[in-house]
């Protein structure tokens, strides 16, 4: 089968020759439909060899969907041909964490070398796919898998974040969303569905925030070094009660932090250089504000999630790729140039 492979520390992807994989027992085989590219994998290939922990050859792809195309000894309850997306952040399944369906925060996966399907294990950017457990399975009926397979990463991370703070969003409360490509632009959907909160959108170029509007934002402002001041003039003094950094280098955290009130919540999604931190203490942050770095979310999440787009409640902007230009699709995303997600579609 086909598959998009990072194979050299520093080197772009390769679409490759590999052999198909079969089932073990309690595993399941998908023949993929939909894959997305993210971030986060732009990010591992951009670490130095020496950080890099992952085994190589690596196929890529933590946003997957497909069909149930064979089953491994002892699966039950998961009928061939079934439509599906993979709950990515795979952990042990027995430990408190995933007892409550926080998979993402398992707190033995390190231990036990259990790792997400495309950052660590093989990924989805493929033409079939190895599941290790069937309860990593969504079922999604009738839905598009490539409209629907983002919210596995670039849905599901915000409606995490967002839910954590629904409580804070009241009428008049402002949410502030930093950067609305992939992740952001799905967050302001949810932010509008979930809250009565009016929504102000951060980013680079004037055409991502005509995008950012078209999708809800109720303001929008260019990311610049007079962001804070403009987005400050918007709120008023009592400032956003959740400010949600999309991007995660310095100067949007610093946004971030000087656009957040008093007992707010600023959640910090993206990865950034993995070194760019918030300032939290007395005088230097908002009263009673706090700062948070969360992961991925829950699988029950991921079936609300499911569950919403099945009643038409987002709207998710997707690039369509075939396999074999899957490599381009990490040029556009390491460009900043796509609108949404970036789907492979084998």
């Amino acid at each position: 089968m086909k598959a998009l492979q990072y194979v050299t520390v520093g080197a772009e992807p390769e679409v490759r020759e590999i052999p198909t994989p079969e089932p073990g027992p309690g595993e399941v085989l998908l023949k993929v439909t939909a894959a997305g590219v993210c971030h986060s994998d732009d990010f591992v290939m951009s670490l130095p060899a020496e950080a890099f922990t992952y085994p190589l050859p690596l196929t890529l792809g933590h946003e997957g969907a497909g069909t149930v195309a064979a089953l491994g000894d002892g699966v039950r309850g998961l009928d061939l041909g079934t439509s599906v997306v993979v709950y990515g952040p795979w952990g042990c399944g027995t430990c408190w964490f995933c007892a409550q369906g926080l998979e993402n925060y398992c707190s033995r996966a390190a231990e036990l070398g259990i790792y997400p399907p495309g950052l660590g294990a093989p990924g989805a950017i493929a033409e079939y796919l190895i599941v290790d457990s069937s309860r990593h399975l969504v079922p999604i009926g009738d839905l598009d898998p490539v409209a629907t397979v983002p919210l596995t990463d670039a849905g599901l991370t915000p409606y995490h974040a967002i839910k954590r703070s629904l409580s804070k969003l009241r009428p008049g409360s402002w949410a502030v969303v930093i950067g609305s490509g992939g992740l952001g632009h799905v967050a302001i959907q949810l932010l509008r569905h979930l809250s009565p909160a009016r929504v102000v959108a951060l980013d680079v170029s004037d055409d991502k925030l005509e995008f950012a509007k078209s999708v809800g934002a109720h303001e929008a402002v260019l990311s610049n070094p007079q962001a804070a001041d403009n987005v400050r003039k918007i709120t008023g003094a009592a400032g956003a009660s959740l400010v949600l950094d999309f991007v995660g280098y310095q100067p949007t955290i610093d946004i971030a932090m000087a656009v957040a009130g008093v007992d707010s919540d600023v959640t910090i999604v993206g990865i950034g250089d993995g070194k760019s931190a918030a300032r939290i203490g007395f005088g230097v942050s908002p009263y009673e504000a706090t700062a948070t770095a969360p992961y991925w979310g829950a699988r029950s999440e991921l079936i609300e999630l499911i569950d919403l787009a099945h009643e038409g409640v987002l709207d998710i902007a997707v690039e369509r790729f075939a396999l074999d230009d899957a490599p381009e699709a990490y040029r556009r995303l390491a460009a900043g140039t796509l609108r949404g997600r970036a789907v492979i579609v084998p």
